[in-house]
């Protein structure tokens, strides 16, 4: 009797304890660590004894020892996004699923928000704060949200978790999460995504480490969907039954080229793998992508986990091999995928070891990754960087605020500025302006997707309250919503126009045109849109300014060529200080610097070639044209790389890096390449993989402000191989930078571009060649561009 007693006592007091401990789904207010020798005594285990405790031992003999003491039943528990735990090692459940696309979000079910911290600072969408091209902005938002979200963990709000960030390329204008990517150029998405994940990981004095897989993490970053992830919905094919047919050349230069640079030079926590299959095979079962891509020649240092139901979608919706839940679960594992978001792994896996279908030792390996970054996180032996001490006034404080504003005014386009209408010039007196059109008290709609799911943020900055700070404001919406289904309110809203000195007209798109899982159709402006901007057009006697929301590109061809459309500004989705950035750029207060990381295509594009055609060159024989301004060279409504300014630079090269010569190995050989004219050359290209290419190619451009006002601007600089190559890109970007230049000064800024690297290209076999010959380089975009040619030559040893 008095064992029984003891024993349900000591339950009940473990019961408690395992309530405090799991705060991430209770809200307790308490930093949590495993290794808490106060709760190991009240569970009279003496925590010494316990090798997962002993900080002196490496991550990986500690988490071997936690493995080895559970039994398989427990191990599969921890397989899926909520983890279960394990109570009598003090071990809590745990939520893997966190969101952090741009701010915190409670979209996943590891972070919620409350009375204490009922939003967090929601920045601009993603492809607007790439348009900003500043690698330095891009960091420090990383910074900032991880703050927020250390200090939502420290109050029992949040996991350190974060699914986050989207770095698909935006192959095709018609998909609906281009608001999540940072646009079309792989080496652009690339860069992004190693700057937010430092951001959001690197802890301060530990940016690099001898031992990787022990640096500590402010939190962990996820970059997804790998691979070749850009089709949700569109005319009857969804991404769970996608199959991307693609070729091993585009998957090497485009497709998998920003996942390589998130791992390698970002040194991401995790890498989610996609719905679709590539080639037949669902990505989360294929080992040559996981294990032989991801692990093995990439080297992650964490775990690689599955979007969200992705096993399910192998079994029930792209039916592969025909597999049970148990076959598929196998399949899964071997294939390397450590975590399933979802219930497949903790259903089924248990099954699939006793029926042979995987070892025991594949979910030990996983459960090792898995629980190594929870150690770099802290969650063993407590906060790392101090981070202890964030709270709830570090989370939409003012500083945050201002630089969700400034991320929104660098990354604002300005599109069109006939007559230099802006700035708009407030004279004597107080103007009247007319605010027309669906987005003109856009709120929810400026933060997008992956924000808050109540729409709920920190402050709204709303577009009419900040152009009222300007003039007097009269207002008609124009349209219903978005969608502008009929024309019932264009009739007022050209009556407004009428009496303003100024009629600014907002309009675009929202999360019911383009999002997750929605695709569109065309490039046009939803609805009666179109007819909303020219009845107001033809009726106006003084300047027209449209204000476009979206993410994808519009054929705006109508507003280029209409001379009473006096300035177009693109805002994409500009976060909850939207309005105030926008005002800031019309009146003035900040000259736009903001480049198009998209090309935006007319509306025929959509036409010649379907959505689900994958590969990125033209296709002669079907009539399909290029993707991306690296292969498409038809028309445009905006090419990459397209903004204006409220001042004007002239570009010179005052120096590069010529001859460039590079001595090959005693065996290594030359490689052929293929040249449209059939000629012939000694030693036309060698293999990159081969070369110890430490040759660097400095490049010195010199940027003049010939305008009368000072201004950042974006350099742009282009790597063109040798002419005739079958198969080559137009252009590819290998390097930009985001200068501040004085009316009337000069800049040299000063690009480092790698030899191998960055005048490579990808042969049609997949191999990446440097080829020798006349290279050329330009610097600018456009009309305003310079180049010059370098040689890239070979000796032989």
């Amino acid at each position: 009797m008095y064992q029984s007693q003891t024993m349900v006592a000591l339950q009940v007091g473990f019961a408690l304890l395992f309530l405090l401990s799991t705060y991430n789904y209770f809200g307790v207010e308490a930093e949590f660590m495993v290794c808490d020798s106060t709760a190991f005594q009240q569970m009279k285990i003496e925590m010494g004894s316990l090798r997962f405790c002993d900080k002196n031992l490496p991550y990986e003999v500690r988490a071997k020892d936690l493995i080895d003491r559970m039994t398989l039943e427990e191990k599969v528990a921890q397989l899926g996004d909520k983890a279960m735990g394990v109570q009598r090692l003090n071990l809590p459940g745990y939520e893997w699923w966190s969101e952090a696309l741009h701010g915190v979000s409670d979209v996943g079910p590891g972070t919620r928000f409350n009375q204490t911290v009922p939003a967090a600072t929601s920045f601009p969408t993603v492809i607007l704060t790439t348009s900003s091209f500043n690698e330095t902005l891009w960091k420090t938002i990383g910074e900032v949200v991880s703050d927020e979200a250390r200090a939502m963990y420290n109050l029992g709000l949040a996991g350190l978790t974060f699914w986050s960030p989207t770095i698909n390329v935006a192959r095709d204008p018609r998909w609906g999460r281009i608001t999540e990517t940072p646009g079309e150029d792989p080496f652009v998405v690339g860069s992004y995504a190693v700057n937010y994940v430092r951001g959001l990981q690197d802890v301060k004095g530990f940016e690099i480490s001898r031992t990787p897989n022990s640096r500590p993490l402010k939190v962990g970053a996820c970059c997804k969907h790998f691979a070749a992830y850009d089709v949700d919905n569109w005319k009857g094919t969804d991404r769970y039954h996608f199959d991307a047919q693609v070729t091993a050349r585009d998957m090497i230069e485009t497709f998998i080229e920003p996942f390589r640079m998130c791992v390698k030079d970002g040194d991401v926590a995790s890498v989610m793998c996609s719905y679709n299959r590539v080639n037949g095979i669902p990505v989360c079962a294929d080992p040559e992508l996981l294990n032989g891509t991801i692990r093995q020649h990439w080297n992650l240092n964490g775990y690689i986990v599955a979007d969200c139901d992705s096993v399910e979608v192998m079994v029930n919706g792209h039916k592969f091999l025909n597999d049970t839940p148990v076959e598929a679960v196998g399949q899964a594992l071997n294939a390397g995928m450590d975590l399933d978001c979802g219930k497949y792994y903790p259903n089924y896996a248990t099954s699939a070891v006793k029926q042979g279908k995987v070892k025991e030792s594949e979910i030990d390996e996983s459960l090792k990754n898995l629980f190594i970054v929870l150690m770099r996180l802290g969650w063993f032996d407590g906060s790392p960087g101090g981070y202890s001490g964030l709270g709830k006034n570090d989370v939409c404080s003012p500083a945050h605020l201002e630089l969700s504003a400034e991320a929104a005014r660098q990354g604002i386009v300005l599109l069109k500025n006939d007559k230099n209408t802006l700035p708009l010039i407030i004279g004597t007196g107080k103007p009247k302006f007319a605010v027309v059109g669906p987005h003109a008290n856009a709120s929810v709609a400026m933060i997008g997707n992956y924000a808050l799911k109540s729409g709920v943020a920190c402050h709204y900055s709303i577009p009419i309250d900040e152009i009222a700070e300007n003039g007097d404001v009269v207002y008609a919406a124009g349209c219903q919503n978005v969608k502008c289904p009929n024309s019932d309110g264009i009739g007022q809203a050209v009556q407004v126009s009428k009496q303003a000195d100024a009629t600014f007209i907002f309009v675009g798109l929202d999360l019911s045109i383009e999002a997750e899982s929605l695709d569109r159709n065309d490039l046009n402006f939803p609805g009666f849109q179109k007819s909303l901007i020219t009845q107001i057009s033809e009726a106006a006697t003084k300047p027209v300014i449209v204000v476009i929301f979206s993410a994808g590109g519009i054929d705006i061809s109508f507003l280029q060529q209409d001379p009473k459309v006096q300035a177009i500004v693109w805002a994409g989705y500009p976060g909850a200080e939207g309005g105030r950035a926008i005002a800031d750029v019309i009146f003035g207060k900040y000259n736009p610097a903001g480049r198009l990381p998209i090309t935006w295509y007319p509306a025929s594009y959509v036409n010649q070639l379907p959505m689900t055609s994958m590969p990125l060159r033209p296709i002669p024989e079907s009539n399909y044209p290029g993707r991306t301004y690296k292969f498409y060279n038809g028309s445009t409504i905006y090419p990459f790389g397209y903004g204006l300014s409220y001042t004007t630079f002239k570009y010179a090269i005052r120096s590069t890096t010529n001859p460039v010569m590079l001595n090959l190995g005693q065996f290594q050989q030359c490689k052929p390449l293929q040249f449209l004219d059939g000629r012939k050359t000694d030693c036309p290209a060698i293999l990159v993989d081969e070369t110890h290419c430490t040759q660097l190619v400095m490049v010195k451009a010199m940027v003049t402000n010939t305008g009368k006002s000072d201004g950042p601007l974006v350099v742009f600089v282009y790597s063109v191989p040798p002419s005739g190559i079958v198969g080559t890109p137009i252009k590819r970007l290998v390097g930009f930078k985001r200068v501040f230049v004085a009316a009337g000064t000069s800049q040299v800024v000063l690009f480092k571009l790698n030899a191998c690297r960055d005048f490579n290209i990808v042969t049609d076999d997949a191999y990446e060649l440097l080829p020798s010959g006349q290279h050329t380089i330009i610097v600018g975009n456009g009309d305003d561009a310079v180049s010059t040619q370098i040689t890239i030559g070979f000796n032989h040893n």
